[in-house]
């Protein structure tokens, strides 16, 4: 009876913990992504203030601003 409980409870605790670890995985592939798209927000705000009035440098700042939104 006493190996019963201590076997139930081992298996409670190993699947508390994997619930948990999967969605740290989560949590932290949330947190890359939002650190790229920062990264990419920031990127584009540069090219901005290195384009200036050029429109020609300005449309290729576009690429940074439409990859931060793709990964909404």
């Amino acid at each position: 009876m006493r190996y019963l409980q201590v076997f139930i409870l081992f298996i409670v605790a190993f699947a508390l913990t994997g619930c948990s670890s999967s969605q740290d995985k989560a949590y932290k592939a949330q947190e890359g992504v939002h650190k790229q798209r920062l990264e990419l927000v920031e990127q584009y705000q540069d090219c901005m203030k290195e384009a200036g009035d050029d429109t020609m440098k300005a449309d290729n700042c576009e690429q940074y601003l439409k990859a931060s939104e793709a990964l909404k």
